[in-house]
């Protein structure tokens, strides 16, 4: 497991795109981390993995939870500035297609980055706008190819990283991320470990930032922090149009 790096703080988020609720949390990550003084790492790991190992069940399970969590999902999305929609099946994108083959393609793109987790950040949002904005498929090979050339990376090295990401060591690096999560006493994501004064504090969800910032020894200032070190280009595209209007 990690430690802390420098005079930041480490905060790591374990999340899989096929959780909407992993978006919300690392969209406002994202915001802070220019904000707050953390070094955040982001984490793909496999919600179905953490589930099982955690003897977890999923939201479809529960119908009522399930039933919930599609109104609870656009309003977040509205309140927290993320264009959240609920994909035209859901119970056979959660499950019965799930994100294997997506979560290897991001860990190939983890494996590969250099110099922090810039490509890492924009293949996970370009997959969560696939599949929690646009209904479109996130598991054939094809659609993770054009989620790669949409994130800016070239057609020779969005082959390379799928080719990569069929590959024994990839598999094993997800399988291993996951279970660190489970390690941490994760039981579904998204979780959040705040290193602070040598120890792991672990939040589940993501509606925990006024918690985490009293941790932290930062100040929480809503999913949309307006902050000089925040700058309009620093923002995803969905938000810069939202701010241009």
């Amino acid at each position: 497991m990690m430690s802390s790096y420098g005079k930041l703080k480490l905060v790591e988020l374990f999340y899989d795109v096929i959780s909407p609720y992993s978006w919300l949390a690392f969209e406002v990550f994202c915001r802070y981390r220019n904000v707050w003084n953390i070094n955040l790492k982001l984490r793909p790991a496999l919600l179905g993995g953490v589930y099982k190992g955690a003897g977890n069940r999923s939201p479809d399970e529960v119908p009522r939870k399930f039933h919930y969590m599609a109104a609870d999902l656009l309003r977040l999305g509205s309140y927290a500035g993320v264009p959240l929609r609920v994909p035209a099946q859901p119970v056979n994108v959660l499950m019965a297609k799930g994100s294997l083959e997506a979560m290897r393609f991001v860990t190939a793109v983890a494996e590969k980055e250099t110099g922090g987790d810039a490509q890492v950040e924009k293949v996970s949002r370009e997959l969560w706008m696939r599949i929690w904005s646009n209904s479109q498929d996130i598991t054939q090979l094809s659609s993770l190819a054009e989620v790669g050339l949409n994130a800016g990376l070239s057609d020779k090295k969005v082959q390379e990283l799928l080719e990569m990401s069929q590959s024994k060591a990839i598999k094993d690096k997800l399988w291993t991320t996951t279970q660190e999560a489970l390690d941490y006493g994760g039981f579904g994501f998204p979780l959040t470990v705040c290193h602070v004064n040598g120890e792991a504090k672990i939040f589940f969800g993501s509606d925990r930032f006024e918690l985490m910032a009293h941790c932290l020894g930062e100040k929480w200032m809503g999913p949309q922090p307006v902050h000089p070190s925040v700058t309009l280009s620093q923002q995803p595209a969905f938000m810069r149009a939202a701010m241009a209007h």
